[in-house]
């Protein structure tokens, strides 16, 4: 199976999620648009077991913007069709670039790669004044392309009332809440890994 990680906005926690699903599915990674160093691969490969394998960038663009805008500045074309899914028998986590309506051209988002993996959605929500509106938005885009949705991580001090509202109306699981952490390492990275299968092997016990 695969499984496709966007968030909320950048910097919202996609990076150390996807690690975490990378560990604890024991599945590949991919990062299709990397903008900007050090790359996020480099980031995974730093944190999960060394045996996993790592798939390169399609598009490795050397500025840290938006990839239209980075594309832009390096005289290269980005666009959905370019996106093949990476030769592998195993699960594949893969990581978007920001959030679902980053743009890759002047006329194609990130959103619109989604179908091209046949993948599920997992979404990054990470918890501020504000997130509630950038979370629903966000599952708006979701539903109205009729993705499939797989759950939802939320990222950052635990908030009943904010993840309540949010999970009432996406209508799918908290798959795991990442707590601020004085650092990330691999020993963080499994621990994470274990409390998401723990909670997987529930959900799906519950059916």
């Amino acid at each position: 199976m695969n499984y496709f990680i966007s968030a909320i906005g950048t910097d919202s926690g996609k990076t150390i999620a996807s690690a975490i699903l990378v560990e604890a599915l024991q599945a590949d990674y991919w990062k299709p648009i990397q903008a900007g160093r050090p790359t996020d691969s480099d980031t995974i490969r730093q944190l999960v077991s060394e045996h996993l394998v790592i798939h390169p960038e399609r598009h490795l663009l050397e500025t840290p913007a938006s990839p239209h805008a980075a594309a832009a500045v390096e005289e290269k074309k980005i666009q959905v069709s370019d996106f093949n899914l990476p030769h592998t028998s195993n699960s594949l986590v893969i990581e978007g670039a920001g959030g679902l309506m980053v743009p890759i051209n002047n006329d194609e988002l990130i959103v619109d790669m989604i179908p091209r993996f046949n993948a599920e959605l997992i979404l990054v929500s990470n918890i501020y004044l504000g997130s509630i509106n950038h979370t629903l938005l966000s599952l708006e885009v979701i539903k109205s392309r009729g993705y499939p949705l797989k759950g939802i991580i939320f990222n950052g001090i635990s908030t009943p009332s904010t993840e309540s509202i949010i999970l009432k109306y996406a209508q799918v699981p908290c798959l795991l809440h990442i707590k601020p952490e004085g650092q990330i390492d691999p020993v963080v990275i499994k621990k994470y890994a274990n409390e998401f299968n723990y909670n997987w092997n529930e959900l799906a016990r519950k059916g």
